[in-house]
């Protein structure tokens, strides 16, 4: 059974903890409280030897439209205390692995979150984005450090740089999802996915994971750096200048 906690409903499904992003009035934007549920989530997830793969998914078509500018700016602080900051250093520190399910707009951290799951899949309607620097902001949850590393400098560039949107078939093409699946398909094929690693020898698959990851002390200290740069720009004219005009087109970083 699920439950309700600040628009993320929490259930779980043997050895999977299946956490569902559920505020489809504002397309799945994330607000601090969500954050803070997150966080709560992964750290039960982290405690609880019976859990042993946390599934991320949106729902009503859509992934997540990143964070909710309006609260956002509400819940900004120092970067230490941001709740957004504090849900990317968590996600970076969480030792069991994380698989996502896809489907519609997965905007901002909708798309940095990717670069650090185990397996990720995608709807043929996905599309990701992050506009950070069209939002007068700087790149998030380590990707100016994991995305070069991942697909190298020219396409990062391209990526976060320009912020222009990407489809499916492309995330696939730079190796940031597993695979494309049906839309109609996407939720169990994830959840097969998620069942398949929960039921393989835990130590050995944490062991496997945290060896391929390696040592996260550099990337804990990017992603701070990340969060200092982030916040002071979060102040600058040309941050605030962008807010304003995105609000009034509805739109979500």
């Amino acid at each position: 059974m699920a439950e309700d906690m600040s628009d993320v409903l929490i259930s779980r499904d043997g050895g999977v903890m299946v956490l569902t992003l559920a505020r489809p009035h504002k397309k799945n934007a994330l607000t601090g409280a969500m954050y803070e549920t997150l966080i709560a989530a992964f750290r039960i997830a982290q405690q609880d030897e019976e859990v042993g793969v946390l599934l991320l998914r949106g729902s009503s078509g859509v992934f997540t439209a990143g964070n909710d500018i309006g609260d956002f700016i509400a819940t900004a602080q120092s970067p230490q205390t941001m709740p957004a900051y504090r849900f990317v250093e968590a996600l970076a520190r969480l030792d069991k692995p994380l698989v996502a399910a896809i489907e519609g707009p997965a905007i901002g951290i909708g798309t940095t979150l990717l670069l650090h799951c185990a397996l990720a899949f995608a709807a043929p309607n996905a599309q990701f984005k992050m506009p950070f620097v069209d939002l007068g902001l700087v790149p998030e949850a380590g990707a100016s450090a994991l995305l070069p590393q991942r697909i190298g400098m020219v396409r990062a560039a391209e990526l976060l740089l320009l912020g222009e949107s990407f489809s499916a078939q492309r995330a696939l093409d730079l190796g940031l999802i597993n695979a494309i699946i049906p839309v109609q398909a996407l939720e169990n094929h994830a959840a097969r996915q998620a069942a398949a690693l929960a039921a393989k020898p835990r130590n050995a698959m944490l062991a496997a994971l945290r060896l391929m990851r390696g040592d996260r002390t550099p990337l804990l200290a990017i992603i701070r750096d990340e969060a200092e740069a982030f916040a002071a720009a979060l102040q600058s004219s040309e941050a605030q200048k962008a807010f304003r005009s995105f609000m009034g087109k509805g739109a979500q970083p």
